[in-house]
């Protein structure tokens, strides 16, 4: 007879006014397994893995481990359980050590009150090494890569005995190497019998890590599948009910007039770059991390400070010394973290999209708040955002519509000049393909965009032109025609092809 399933959850269901999170959901893990769990933005993953949690309450259903039914009234009964999440943002406390993270809330004591530092010191380091990592157990947190404090995460879960580990789009700021030593990590955890539930919207890596798969929509379960059984198109298939044929759907453009040009720019951790961009072209930044890629938008966008080089726009040059300058020379900026500097999350969906023109709809200092209403409800239409209307709070809206939102905030200021850092980290397949077709509409009209984005694929799918950067500096640049993956990796690294 064989040994019921690690974890099972049945029919969950969840309520909030006016939403139904989840309707029906289950999942099903066995020990030892990576079980990648998969859905558009706003499928019901994260609501799902909260009830897991303890963050949240279920309406309906049942949760069974090792067969058993349990409650899960908060995360303190969840992890007493064995059940731990490794959140997208890391909940560590910056200030403190490694090991004191470790056993924040749990550390060993000497008698009463007082703690055993020396036992806590010698417990973080076993762990640490349990994990085939070399991390210090004195240093402070703050000093570590994202990449350690995940590792720091993951350690202070093993001390919690966890049983099983979800993890919520762990990759999605980790260079190829670090990823590679995450991937070992959870293998080693796997193989001593502990659980890993898995989301994530980089497809390669479903394919890469995953034992199977779990799809949900619409807060519903739709599908469970072993990994050798599905395909890219299929899992696409699944979560959006519908076929997203071209991947990358770029389409051919008419290059016009030269947009934007940046000569010899230096600062703020550049090194004499220059570019050009011209109305009607997808210009694709690709880098590693800390290439200087974000640093290059912020100090176009004038967020940084320029010490020398110049800046022409539409022939004319300019001086741009602020967000606020650059959005009169009508150059929008998407930036990597739409949540911190792209949106105000506690403002309506109409709000949002009114912030980087407000002179334009309001007279004598007064705003015309039927002109925002309807400038909102037509890009609620024409960039397909799904939310019940133009007051919902953005903070309320899945990712993939949240970056449809700051891209309706520049589309409505009439931005000639996109940039975008990271499109679509963070979003779903089909609704990545979404923004592709919103970028394409874009350019079509006549605007020029810069993609900067860790996603090789994407880059090379998506531009007409590449820029390779490395060390703060253009290392490389290539046609659409001569883009390849090797090619860019080869320059980012800085070695020859």
């Amino acid at each position: 007879m064989h040994a019921p399933p690690l974890l099972q959850m049945r029919g969950i269901c969840k309520r909030y006014p006016g939403v139904e999170a989840l309707r029906d959901a289950a999942l099903e893990v066995h020990g030892g397994e990576v079980h990648v769990l998969l859905g558009e933005n706003g499928a019901g993953k994260s609501t799902l893995m909260k009830v897991l949690s303890g963050a949240v309450r279920r309406d309906a259903g049942e949760i069974l481990l090792d067969g058993q039914a349990v409650d899960i009234p908060d995360p303190a009964a969840a992890r007493r359980l064995g059940i731990t999440t490794i959140y997208q943002e890391l909940s560590l406390v910056p200030h403190l050590t490694v090991a004191e993270n470790i056993f924040l809330g749990k550390a060993p004591t000497r008698w009463p009150g007082i703690i055993d530092w020396t036992t806590m010191r010698r417990d973080a380091e076993r762990v640490l090494e349990s994990l085939g990592v070399s991390i210090d157990p004195d240093a402070a947190v703050r000093t570590l890569r994202l990449a350690q404090q995940q590792m720091v995460e993951i350690a202070r879960a093993l001390t919690d005995a966890a049983r099983i580990l979800i993890m919520d789009e762990p990759t999605s700021a980790l260079s190829e190497r670090e990823v590679a030593q995450l991937f070992a990590t959870i293998a080693r955890l796997t193989s001593n019998g502990v659980a890993v539930v898995y989301i994530s919207h980089r497809m390669e890596e479903v394919f890469r890590i995953g034992r199977r798969v779990t799809v949900l929509r619409d807060g519903r379960h739709i599908a469970t599948r072993d990994i050798g059984e599905v395909s890219v198109p299929d899992l696409v298939r699944l979560m959006a009910d519908r076929e997203v044929s071209d991947h990358y759907p770029r389409r051919a453009h008419t290059i016009g007039e030269e947009l934007l040009r940046v000569e010899g720019v230096t600062g703020s951790g550049l090194r004499d770059v220059s570019l050009v961009l011209h109305r009607g072209e997808v210009l694709g930044i690709a880098g590693l991390v800390g290439a200087g890629r974000t640093r290059l938008a912020r100090a176009i966008i004038g967020a940084d400070a320029v010490e020398r080089g110049r800046i022409t726009i539409r022939g004319q040059r300019v001086s741009i010394g602020s967000p606020a300058a650059a959005a009169r020379a009508r150059i929008g900026f998407l930036p990597e973290d739409r949540k911190q500097h792209g949106l105000v999350l506690g403002l309506s969906v109409e709000r949002n999209v009114a912030l980087s023109h407000l002179d334009a709809l309001s007279r004598f200092g007064v705003m015309d708040r039927s002109a925002e209403r309807r400038e909102a409800e037509d890009a609620i239409a024409r960039l397909s955002i799904r939310t019940p209307d133009a007051s919902q709070r953005v903070l309320n809206l899945s990712g993939g519509n949240q970056q449809k939102v700051v891209l309706a905030k520049w589309l409505a200021a009439q931005a000639e000049m996109l940039i975008f850092d990271e499109p679509t980290r963070g979003i779903d397949v089909a609704a990545r393909h979404d923004i592709y077709l919103l970028i394409n509409a874009a350019v079509a009209a006549g605007a020029g965009v810069i993609m900067i984005s860790s996603d090789l694929p994407e880059v090379i799918g998506m531009s007409d032109r590449v820029l390779v950067m490395r060390g703060g500096a253009i290392e490389a640049e290539f046609s659409s025609e001569s883009a390849t993956d090797a090619a860019i990796l080869h320059a980012a690294l800085g070695v020859a092809s």
